[in-house]
């Protein structure tokens, strides 16, 4: 794994999961120069999903009531100020965009706008909760995406802290694990998925990875030509720690302002190099041993001569 990561053409996960014929890969390019915040996509998700409420109080440091992704979170509205004078964002073609809150005081000469952005799982190409889990519970579809069966799902818990983003997450009321599955059952209908679908700015883009790439590329030159210079790609990137991201973002500023690691490493790299020390190390032990038992015995049978 660690050497087609890190050079080589780019890997085929649903073939590599052992899909024959598989459609062509999908994912999620979310633009968050156009996301206005308004969480349709966390509640289409979790109206689709039949995932429980996080709680309706505000947390006290933006207009936000999730926080961060979880068990119960697939997606998470992340609301970040800034107090900077920033060029103002065109909208993408044949699109027009909401004005954002802190419009009119960056008109008027003020400095504040909002950084808006809709996190989901990454669903990597490299997917460290697949390496570590013990029952196959997680597993690669035929889209390319990562999904938890939650019935094989024994709690565990080693896919928490193998996840290089911190997406996924165990429900305290069973301890089972669980995460955004890209809308399996609607990809298998033909359907996209429900936070795309409820998307009123088409912030959250739907389709072939490779069409994905390409618009968001476009989408990137049209904001530099405007002058947007901050504008970004992240995790769209095939040869990037994690093999590339299913579900990549458009960012207006550096990904750690947005609570997103700025070069994810997929946790479970060095596996193979460890387990390999760790393999001559015991049959060093094991030579050890035998070499203690017999050398006593040919030392005992040079004093009888």
């Amino acid at each position: 794994m660690t050497d087609s990561l890190l050079s080589g053409p780019e890997p085929d996960p649903a073939g590599d999961a052992g899909h024959t014929g598989a459609p062509p890969r999908v994912g999620f390019f979310t633009d968050t120069s156009v996301c206005i915040g308004c969480k349709a996509c966390e509640v289409a998700c979790k109206e689709w999903n039949a995932l429980p409420e996080d709680g309706l109080t505000l947390t006290g440091m933006s207009y936000d009531n999730t926080a961060g992704l979880g068990a119960s979170t697939w997606r998470h509205v992340a609301f970040i100020e800034q107090s900077a004078p920033h060029p103002p964002v065109p909208a993408p073609e044949g699109r027009t965009v909401l004005p954002l809150a802190g419009d009119a005081d960056q008109s008027a000469g003020g400095e504040l706008r909002w950084l808006m952005s809709s996190d989901v799982c990454k669903h990597c190409t490299h997917a460290a909760c697949l390496d570590v889990c013990p029952t196959g519970s997680l597993f690669r579809t035929e889209f390319g995406t990562v999904v938890v069966q939650e019935d094989i799902c024994n709690g565990c818990g080693y896919c928490v802290p193998a996840c290089p983003y911190g997406v996924i997450e165990q429900r305290p009321s069973d301890g089972r694990a669980f995460k955004c599955t890209l809308c399996y059952d609607r990809l298998g209908a033909g359907q996209e998925p429900a936070c795309a679908k409820a998307c009123p700015t088409e912030s959250i883009q739907f389709g072939p990875l490779d069409e994905l790439r390409e618009r968001a590329a476009l989408r990137v030159d049209q904001l530099h030509a405007a002058g947007v210079d901050q504008a970004r790609l992240y995790g769209h990137d095939p040869a990037d720690g994690v093999g590339g991201d299913g579900a990549f973002f458009l960012l207006l500023d550096e990904p750690e302002v947005y609570g997103l690691p700025p070069d994810p490493q997929v946790t479970t790299r060095d596996l193979p190099a460890m387990w390999k020390h760790a393999g001559a190390a015991a049959l060093s032990m094991a030579g050890g041993f035998a070499l203690s038992f017999a050398l006593p015995a040919v030392l005992r049978g040079r004093g009888r001569r």
